[in-house]
């Protein structure tokens, strides 16, 4: 209850002071406040023992409810895991952007995808940089890319998160594909992707 009376206050101090509350921020704030509680839906579980159980239903918010966040992050996990990487090693990525460039972003879905294919173009250099041979067929990396595009506060913070896989793909003349490990890679290797990406960035922004 003191929540909601909380939420409430805040959206009506807000309007009173002529400031604009986003359409999704409100969204997930109201559907948030009903998330998990009896009175706004729920399914009965029946086991073959006789028991009985309520379930209430979630608000599946992508926002601020820890709930909804936590069980979404471990699905995306098991599936992961379970289903779409090799058993390899993988790091994360993950590229935060100015405030300076956020706009551009949050306002361009284009400029959006070209900085994601900036960021894992120079993610795919420094790891073939780590391949021992030199090869002329293609040489490909692996991994998902997960775009948010909010803060903590449900600010608008369009940022990347990019699970990579350790290594590279390469296909030999009888077109098989053989995956080669990288374990090197250090502090300097990832100063040195940092560093290019700004550059670039600053270059498709026109920013210096």
């Amino acid at each position: 209850m003191r929540v909601l009376i909380a939420v409430h206050t805040w959206f009506t101090q807000t309007q009173e002071n002529g400031s604009y509350v986003a359409f999704h921020v409100e969204k997930d704030f109201r559907e948030y406040l009903k998330c998990g509680l009896l009175c706004h839906g729920f399914a009965r579980a029946h086991c073959t023992c006789g028991h009985e159980f309520l379930v209430a239903f979630s608000c599946k918010g992508h926002g601020i409810c820890p709930s909804c966040n936590a069980r979404r992050m471990v699905e995306t996990a098991a599936h992961l895991v379970d289903h779409v990487f090799p058993k390899a090693p993988v790091r994360q990525w993950v590229l935060s952007l100015p405030k300076r460039i956020r706009y551009f972003l949050h306002h361009n879905p284009k400029i959006t995808s070209k900085v994601l294919r900036i960021f894992l173009d120079e993610i795919k250099k420094q790891l073939i940089q780590h391949y021992p041979h030199t090869s002329d067929n293609p040489i490909k990396i692996g991994g998902i890319s997960f775009i948010h595009r909010f803060g903590s506060s449900l600010n608008a913070h369009p940022h990347f998160h990019c699970v990579i896989i350790e290594g590279v793909f390469v296909k030999d003349s009888d077109s098989q594909i053989t995956f080669h490990k990288v374990s090197s890679l250090t502090e300097k290797d990832i100063q040195a992707v940092q560093k290019r990406v700004r550059l670039a960035q600053a270059h498709l922004s026109g920013v210096d």
